[in-house]
């Protein structure tokens, strides 16, 4: 390792930390054992060293519902990935944020989606393609049309030794040879750092990337990188060593091998529930591109969900950049409905108790002003309107909250919780509770409990209107 001191021009300074790291091809495989002992759960270690922050000028997702998100899951037939495509390409809505989808190309149905999405011309998301790393997939990709391939590259000992027995040298040297056939091929390549989060990062990755950005110099062509937290290990805490640490990652990339922003890419497992944080961090250290799927289907725990990260790009930016965030329900609706794909009720944005509550206090709160208890206006910006659930723990205020939310009760025709109608319904529900009743009353139930001339007196005269509680 030689040190060089150089003026940098992405800087403007003198800098003294521009090392030439060259590939360490150790005997025994490096496997961390004293972070990932295997047979206990992982460590998180320090090393106090903070690097700087660095926001791309652009950020934006990618998507792999096609590729990884079908690897966990029957696989969707052509036309649901049209479908699909389609909802993408609205949701997106000519911004360039969802910019790209991954495909798999091996079999006859997957050419046929592929050339299904290619067939609707559309700019964003581009249609690009994952391939086995041979010569003759090479042709395949290119004969199909897509201008840019992903190839899977495993840079940790764990994959290098346990899976391919070779040496790192002999990786490095098959890799090199099968990106050199990509841009032979006019393919712009996309390697897939596989398992990045247990690789010797300084003796093999960084020499690695550097051999990368070589070929792509004197190819005149990108050489992308998406550095894969296969099994979720990422953490994003300040001051946490390599090779876990997420921004040590990024920004190793970008300091020591000079990979550009906008060639590099984070791809997250939520093996650890830190897909999320992860991605958004590899955004706000110089990665431009994070890598999702729908829902976070994927491998194991999933991918870092696609949905999730609409939402952390307009956080971070403060604009939708014209995207139509409500496509998301449409989205969730179609995976429900059509391919029968159940989300998880209380899912993120998605699930159909997202914005639900059934307590009381909350219920209170909503019946006040529903913008105390609500994330924000979900009905406006996700055609999502807050729902309210009644059961043992909602009290009035939650059955006087269900009532002007069910049947739309603005300004004077609100419903109060001290309205002498809700007390009556409280009292039956509480006998039903008190008989052994665990679940929450349906809507059903609770319109028959009010008696639809509740609605219609309000509409007319505005005069209390009467219920039978007797009659549920």
């Amino acid at each position: 390792m030689t040190m060089k001191v150089k003026f940098s021009n992405r800087t403007n300074l003198l800098e003294q930390a521009i090392y030439k790291y060259n590939l360490q091809d150790v005997e025994e495989p490096n496997l961390y054992r004293e972070v990932f002992p295997y047979t206990e759960v992982p460590r998180v270690t320090f090393n106090y060293r903070h690097v700087p922050m660095f926001v791309p000028e652009e950020i934006w997702i990618t998507d792999t519902t096609f590729r990884d998100g079908q690897q966990s899951r029957p696989p969707y037939s052509s036309e649901q990935i049209l479908k699909i495509f389609d909802l993408l390409h609205q949701l997106d809505n000519h911004s360039g944020v969802i910019r790209q989808t991954e495909f798999f190309i091996y079999s006859k149905k997957d050419r046929e989606a592929v050339e299904k999405c290619l067939s609707r011309g559309y700019k964003y998301p581009e249609v690009t393609a994952w391939i086995r790393a041979k010569k003759e997939d090479f042709q395949l990709a290119k004969e199909i049309g897509v201008k840019e391939t992903g190839i899977l590259v495993s840079c940790s000992d764990y994959h290098i030794f346990k899976k391919l027995h070779l040496t790192r040298r002999q990786a490095m040297e098959m890799y090199l040879s099968i990106v050199e056939s990509a841009l032979e091929s006019g393919i712009i390549p996309r390697c897939h750092f596989e398992d990045i989060t247990r690789a010797d990062f300084y003796g093999f990755v960084v020499p690695f990337a550097n051999e990368l950005m070589r070929l792509s110099r004197e190819a005149k062509v990108p050489v992308k990188i998406r550095a894969c937290d296969t099994l979720g290990l990422g953490v994003s805490f300040p001051g946490t060593a390599l090779p876990r640490s997420v921004q040590g990652i990024i920004y190793g990339l970008r300091h020591y091998s000079e990979v550009p922003s906008e060639w590099m890419e984070w791809h997250g497992h939520n093996d650890f529930y830190k897909a999320v944080t992860n991605s958004t961090t590899a955004w706000l250290y110089g990665a431009s591109a994070v890598n999702t799927s729908l829902f976070g289907i994927g491998e194991r725990t999933g991918n870092c969900p696609l949905e999730a990260m609409v939402i952390e790009y307009v956080q971070l930016r403060g604009t939708t950049k014209q995207m139509r965030l409500e496509v998301i329900s449409e989205i969730a609706d179609y995976f429900e409905k059509e391919i029968h794909y159940r989300i998880p009720p209380r899912t993120p944005f998605v699930g159909e108790a997202f914005n639900e509550t059934s307590a009381g206090i909350h219920a209170d709160g909503i019946l006040k002003d529903e913008e105390i208890y609500n994330i924000f206006d979900t009905e406006k910006i996700l055609n999502r309107p807050v729902s309210i659930k009644v059961g043992p723990h909602s009290g009035l205020a939650g059955i006087a909250a269900w009532i002007n939310k069910h049947f739309k009760l603005e300004g004077e025709r609100r419903i109060s919780k001290s309205d002498p109608r809700v007390l009556k319904i409280k009292e039956y529900i509480d006998q039903e509770y008190t008989r052994g009743r665990v679940t929450n009353f349906s809507d059903e139930e609770l319109e028959s409990l009010i008696d639809f001339s509740l609605k219609e007196g309000e509409e007319g005269d505005g005069e209390a209107a009467g219920f039978d509680s007797s009659n549920p």
